[in-house]
């Protein structure tokens, strides 16, 4: 029995073994196959004018136009915008969720959340075609097609995200805490704005990073109510073409320097990705060091 315990044990931990290999492996190919084919437009195209120009023209003849600033500071003012509305609703949905929901309500309210989780992305580009579009244009004006229409669609695809983090992460700070808080006497939001928070804030900080990235990655449902125009975005009512939507629209027919151009964007984006994977490891550190001290 023990002989037998051993061997499937060892077995298991070189399935993992290989599973881990083979993460680690499909992360560098991807890597190496987005560089090699998009460095090479950097011979032909100074780095400086891809990202700091909004030229965007790469069927012009004879002086084609590669910059893609518009595009990315698309994708900030939609992400960023999207965490402003997205972060508070979700915070305090996760707190009532872990702390003042009962069972009926919690149990209800987790199954939507659920729900709006497994929602395909294509399915929040219809519902923002058919409602949030209509709505922007009858209270703001324009044509309803703008960063804002788009950052209401991706709060509410980020809010999943959010909301679960944030209930784990609250939920899992030691009753012992909530206790002292109240023993003291101090109130229910008392205790939740300076023991839970400050206690969840590794996990609070990964959730809204985590929805973040999902923000910064989408793209069906982004393309549906942008208005996806290659033009520098001046307001929240001013349509908008991403990085992502830029690759997904032009990939069908760019051939040439125009293609190599849409992996150079993918180059950008994945930068991107890479740098708030990189802000999540130091905002855990530096709050597990604060919880600490």
């Amino acid at each position: 029995m023990k002989k037998s315990t051993r061997m499937l044990e060892s077995g298991l931990e070189r399935l993992f073994l290989i599973s881990a290999l083979v993460s680690i492996t499909s992360v560098i190919l991807m890597t190496f196959f987005i560089f090699q084919r998009g460095l090479p437009l950097f011979a032909k195209v100074s780095p400086i004018d891809f990202l700091f120009s909004s030229d965007w023209n790469p069927s012009r003849a004879g002086d084609p136009g590669y910059g893609i600033l518009s595009f990315i500071v698309g994708a900030l003012f939609v992400t960023f915008l999207s965490l402003a509305i997205a972060v508070p609703i979700g915070i305090s949905t996760g707190v009532f969720l872990s702390e003042m929901a009962g069972r009926k309500t919690g149990g209800f309210l987790r199954a939507a959340v659920e729900l709006l989780a497994g929602i395909p992305s294509v399915i929040y580009g219809l519902f923002g075609i058919a409602f949030v579009v209509p709505i922007v244009r009858t209270l703001f004006g324009g044509n309803g097609y703008s960063v804002l229409s788009a950052s209401i669609i991706l709060a509410i695809m980020t809010l999943p995200t959010i909301i679960n983090m944030t209930e784990v992460s609250v939920r899992s700070v030691p009753r012992e805490l909530r206790e002292g808080s109240f023993a003291l006497g101090a109130t229910q939001w008392q205790t939740i704005a300076g023991v839970l928070f400050p206690a969840a804030r590794s996990g609070i900080i990964t959730g809204v990073v985590l929805g973040m990235g999902r923000a910064l990655g989408e793209t069906m449902a982004v393309l549906l109510v942008a208005g996806n125009a290659p033009i520098m975005p001046t307001g929240p009512l001013s349509m908008v073409r991403t990085l992502t939507m830029n690759i997904i629209t032009d990939m069908s027919y760019a051939e040439g320097d125009h293609l190599t151009a849409l992996f150079s964007t993918a180059i950008v984006l994945f930068a991107f990705i890479l740098g708030l994977n990189i802000f999540i490891q130091l905002a855990l550190k530096s709050a597990v060091k604060a919880e600490a001290k």
